[in-house]
């Protein structure tokens, strides 16, 4: 941990008590884990929301949670999630007994694209022309825009994904990767080097800004696609930082990534960002908006900071492992050992099924019988590998799912390739992605009666 975010204490200021922050994210994103270090070294205390520890209960008409916030700081990445709406529902639930920072109803708003531009400009803050429509006759037969070039996106996505410049005579599709798509009005900046602008707004002002520069050969300027950044933000005009600070006020956010285009002297607001990464702002510009959205959770819920460690703090992305995170499992009072066959659990959402499976340190990845993934649901396919296989010449391609795999009383998921084990003894095979941390014994086998 460097020296500015290696200060703190675990009480409050000023004699008032710790607030504790929960941080609501499924994912290991540098931002929680920055966020989860700020409010450490502000002097409070974070508590890392994920699966593996967060849970809820309504007894005698009472609601529960464990572990226990004094306020939530949502970073579910729902444009990622394969449920978001289950996720979403989940933010729900802290909605109800205490504040929440960019709560769900906000963040489902803001999320879809062309939804937040719409509300946007209903509150006349300038956005690029956009037009929408839901079969593949209307939204070619229909489409309103004049310009002679249009970006044809997702409503929902992110870095970029899947976006392209269409002309007006171009056939588009109403969705992308089975998804809504739309089409919005391409900005020509006139500049030899396409850019835009992403301004990061915390609270009700803007901590810090960035030029964004496309690559060669490319139109994009997200830093997912290779885009360079510079720092913009002494040189932010006061207009485009009032349009940002008014985009996020007019969609409800605590916090969000603002994206901005200028042509011939006038401010539009591309996208706003609910859950904005912060690497490519602080290769900018040096400033982490993690301490200002801590200061802001703790703030919210009526506890104390010193400006000044928040000013200092934002000089560091501590994106180090906070010591908050909670472990896949309890650690173990003493080695674990595994036998050559094992008796197991596996699901993958829609049953569980109890199997014998063997343990083989030689395959680096878990495998799994055609029927028994049908049976328990696995799916969808993440990706396909090439695997070399012991019973037959050269190499096979394999669909690869993600399962729930539960060996004595510790479960792990693994990504395990589909395979074809009905010839074999065993229709789960164990492999070094799951045994890893074990010992294995071959003497030891499994009652299969």
């Amino acid at each position: 941990m460097t020296e500015a975010s290696d200060a703190g204490s675990s009480t409050g200021t000023d004699d008032t008590p710790p607030v504790r922050v929960g941080v609501l994210s499924f994912h290991n994103s540098k931002e929680t884990k920055a966020i989860c270090n700020a409010v450490r070294a502000l002097g409070h205390e974070p508590v890392w929301l994920r699966e593996e520890n967060a849970r809820s209960w309504i007894g005698a008409g009472s609601l529960c949670f464990d572990p226990d916030v004094d306020i939530v700081a949502n970073r579910l990445l729902t444009t990622k999630a394969a449920q978001p709406l289950d996720d979403l529902g989940i933010a729900t639930m802290y909605v109800a007994s205490c504040p929440v920072l960019n709560p769900p109803a906000v963040a489902v708003r803001a999320m879809h694209k062309y939804g937040s531009a719409a509300t946007l400009a209903a509150a006349g803050v300038p956005v690029p022309d956009a037009y929408i429509a839901f079969t593949h006759r209307t939204i070619n037969e229909g489409n309103r825009l004049t310009g002679e070039k249009a970006v044809h996106k997702s409503a929902i996505g992110t870095h970029g994904a899947r976006m392209s410049i269409v002309s007006a005579a171009d056939v588009v599709s109403p969705h992308i990767d089975r998804r809504r798509a739309f089409l919005q009005e391409f900005i020509d900046t006139g500049t030899e080097r396409p850019f835009d602008v992403r301004a990061y707004v915390v609270g009700d002002r803007v901590v810090g800004a960035m030029k964004r520069y496309a690559p060669a050969d490319e139109w994009r300027t997200n830093v997912a696609v290779g885009g360079e950044v510079e720092d913009f933000t002494a040189d932010l005009p006061e207009e485009a930082a009032r349009l940002s600070r008014e985009a996020a006020d007019v969609l409800d956010l605590d916090y969000a990534g603002v994206d901005l285009l200028c042509r011939d002297g006038a401010w539009y607001v591309l996208e706003v960002n609910v859950t904005a990464g912060f690497k490519g702002l602080f290769e900018a510009t040096g400033i982490s908006p993690a301490p200002h959205i801590a200061r802001l959770a703790i703030e919210r819920a009526g506890g104390r900071v010193d400006p000044d460690r928040v000013t200092a703090l934002s000089t560091v992305l501590d994106d180090s492992v906070p010591a908050c995170k909670p472990s896949l499992t309890p650690e173990p009072e003493g080695p674990l050992t595994i036998g050559y066959t094992e008796r197991v659990t596996v699901s993958a959402g829609r049953q569980s099924a109890a199997v014998i499976a063997k343990s083989d340190t030689g395959a680096q990845r878990t495998s799994i019988d055609f029927d028994i993934a049908a049976e328990i649901g696995a799916g969808p396919i993440v990706d396909t590998v090439y695997v070399k296989s012991g019973s037959r010449t050269g190499r096979q391609k394999r669909p690869l799912v993600e399962i729930d795999v539960k060996v004595g009383d510790r479960w792990q998921t693994v990504t395990a390739s589909l395979e074809n084990r009905s010839h074999m003894n065993y229709p789960v095979l164990l492999g070094r992605d799951l045994l890893d941390g074990y010992h294995v014994d071959v003497t030891k086998r499994a009652s299969e009666e």
